[in-house]
């Protein structure tokens, strides 16, 4: 029985051992995983690990609650109750908490974050979060004076210091692993990634740099479709020679073209940020559709997805603005987003049109209510949020019926086009990033690329053409950043910042 009336130093110890118990499992499985457990330094360097994980959790909440008992058990309860959802989804989705992973959590909207719910993540929050929290609340801590608490934190920093220093030999291994290591160990991984997230925010968003000025070279009326997917990967592309035909359209279309290709990260804001800017950088250049809408090109962006740079241009559709003209099955679902498409783009005034196609339609982990019915080709599909509840067979049967979906929603934007003679035309098909469905038991996406297994970051790239139109280069492998200098070469854009040989078209 846990005791309701304890010293200030007892308790940051309890509550440092119940963090280490209820959350740590995926910390020292990747650890064990990574070092020769059986061997002297081995041993050493686990023994420490947990060590200092302990003390410091113990140092950090005995500082916290000397300085303010309110504040503390309100913090404290928050802590046990956003890690318990932390660690459901680093068991199930065996993704990492670290910087990346808090941007993807920022820039998910209700309709997807309400996907992940399910019985297991509540039975997590109650037991491994509200229950602690509750005797949080509720218990007595005896204070201690300043001269004691000054001493207890001295000789706790000096012996974190020392098993640091003794561990002088592992450093190289820490840092080889600390990204990993950070975003595994709690509350550490969501609180100081939380921050760096913010700080880079804000730092990134101060001001977007605008590009040198553009000129638009000729009169030919020309459109290009950019259609961005989400948590596509090539290798479930017939067109990339998979087993199962998931492209039964595009694999009879004429003038197509499938490259191999690879994304800048493995989540949605940085993988959108890379294909419309006109290098790979952390900084805000001015991006594709606003450079394009600030240069007199007509630009129409619809969207049933987030996480893009911030967009100014005149035609931002979201899904609800296109609910109202669309009928059929297709509008709850990605379909919307060729709703009255064609009548747009020739409605225009202008002769120069880039229509971006942001879409939603392979992101999990509900990938069999992304499709409608009747493309359900490959059975029997996992339902549930779950994914290591299903067999990797179900999870991959749903998976491949959103790329079923995809070659549908593709070739439509092809027919459209086709039927637009007035207009030289290409449509370019670009993820954002890739999905892992259960190889070496990991699903999704978002780890570090660095060390991300290549189905989160392999991804097609493919490419159509109007007949007469234009001829395309050879090209063993692309990257996101092949989209900016392409648009701008078949548009007739002249920029400062062209680059030849980003572009693929010849």
């Amino acid at each position: 029985m846990l005791k309701n009336n304890l010293k200030l130093l007892n308790f940051a110890l309890l509550m440092s051992f119940l963090n280490f118990i209820f959350f740590h499992i995926p910390f020292f499985t990747f650890v064990f995983s990574k070092v020769d457990y059986k061997s002297w330094n081995g041993i050493v360097l686990i023994i420490s690990l947990i060590t200092l994980m302990v003390v410091a959790n113990a140092f950090a909440f005995y500082l916290i609650f000397f300085l303010s008992r309110i504040v503390g058990k309100i913090l404290l309860t928050l802590t046990f109750i956003i890690s318990s959802v932390a660690v459901y989804f680093i068991n199930t989705y065996s993704v990492i908490i670290d910087e990346s992973m808090i941007g993807n959590i920022f820039n998910t909207n209700y309709e997807e974050s309400s996907s992940f719910f399910s019985l297991k993540l509540i039975l997590y929050i109650i037991f491994l979060g509200i229950l602690p929290g509750i005797y949080i609340i509720t218990v007595k801590i005896v204070n201690v004076p300043l001269k004691r608490f000054l001493t207890t934190t001295s000789l706790t920093l000096l012996f974190m210091i020392i098993v640091a220093f003794a561990n002088a030999s592992n450093w190289l291994w820490i840092d080889k692993n600390s990204k990993t290591l950070g975003g595994l160990a709690m509350p550490w991984s969501y609180s100081v990634n939380t921050s760096l997230f913010y700080i880079h925010e804000y730092k990134k968003n101060e001001k977007e740099i605008l590009l040198p000025p553009a000129t638009i070279k000729n009169n030919e009326k020309s459109v290009v479709v950019l259609v961005i997917g989400e948590s596509a990967r090539s290798q479930n592309f017939s067109l990339y020679g998979y087993g199962k035909n998931t492209n039964p359209l595009l694999s009879k279309e004429q003038n197509l073209h499938s490259f191999k290709a690879t994304s800048c990260a493995t989540y949605t804001t940085a993988g959108v940020k890379c294909i419309l800017e006109h290098t790979n950088t952390d900084e805000l250049y001015e991006i594709l559709p606003n450079y394009l809408y600030r240069n007199n090109v007509e630009v129409i962006w619809r969207t049933t997805n987030w996480g893009e740079p911030p967009v100014h241009i005149k035609n931002y559709q979201k899904k609800e603005n296109l609910l109202s003209n669309c009928k059929g099955e297709d509008c709850n679902y990605d379909g919307v987003l060729l709703s009255d498409l064609k009548e747009q783009i020739a409605a225009s005034t202008k002769n120069k049109i880039l229509v971006i196609l942001h879409t939603s339609t392979s992101h999990g982990p509900t990938y069999s209510k992304k499709y409608p019915s009747r493309f359900e080709t490959f059975k029997p599909v996992c339902n549930s949020v779950e994914l290591g509840n299903c067999s990797q067979q179900e999870l991959i049967n749903a998976y491949d019926n959103t790329i079923v979906y995809t070659d549908y929603l593709l070739y439509n934007v092809i027919e459209d086009l086709k039927q637009l003679k007035d207009y030289k035309s290409t449509m370019l098909f670009v993820s954002d990033h890739g999905e892992s469905l259960g190889e070496k038991n990991l699903y999704m996406h978002g780890m570090p690329v660095s060390i991300a297994p290549k189905e989160q970051y392999e991804i097609p790239f493919i490419v159509w053409v109007s007949e007469g139109s234009r001829q395309l280069k050879p090209a063993k492998n692309l990257s996101q950043n092949h989209v900016f200098h392409s648009v701008l070469n078949f548009l007739g854009i002249q920029s400062p910042v062209y680059n030849e040989e980003m572009n693929i078209f010849k």
